[in-house]
């Protein structure tokens, strides 16, 4: 359910992407380019670990949104800061609790590709 919703986001300004003319696309990708930090490589996304005064920036592959444990957290950053949060995407977790979410699901990664034949 979750990620149907994060999937009808996207399609939805892909469809306002195709509505507008040739020359609007140029001026987008320009647009894009300065929003996007440099470390934040295609096929990723930034998000902040906050609890408390503790705040960690993260770059996540988008894969982590098949991740159950991190799709909770988005469903708790729906609930607290809703769909009205401007700017970068934030999770209510302390940072150790992120990293070890994401530590664990590239584990799992790393051993099912290990033992495949």
């Amino acid at each position: 359910m979750k990620l149907r919703l994060i999937i009808g986001k996207l399609q939805k300004g892909l469809s306002l992407l195709a509505t507008r003319g040739p020359h609007d696309e140029f001026d987008e990708e320009l647009e894009i380019a300065k929003m996007v930090p440099e470390d934040v490589k295609e096929g990723h996304f930034a998000v902040f670990a906050v609890k408390g005064k503790e705040t960690k920036r993260f770059v996540v592959k988008l894969e982590s949104l098949n991740n159950p444990a991190f799709l909770r957290l988005l469903e708790q950053a729906k609930e607290e800061y809703g769909f009205q949060q401007k700017g970068a995407l934030e999770v209510p977790c302390r940072p150790e609790e992120l990293h070890k979410i994401l530590d664990c699901r590239r584990e799992k990664s790393r051993i099912s590709t290990t033992y495949m034949y």
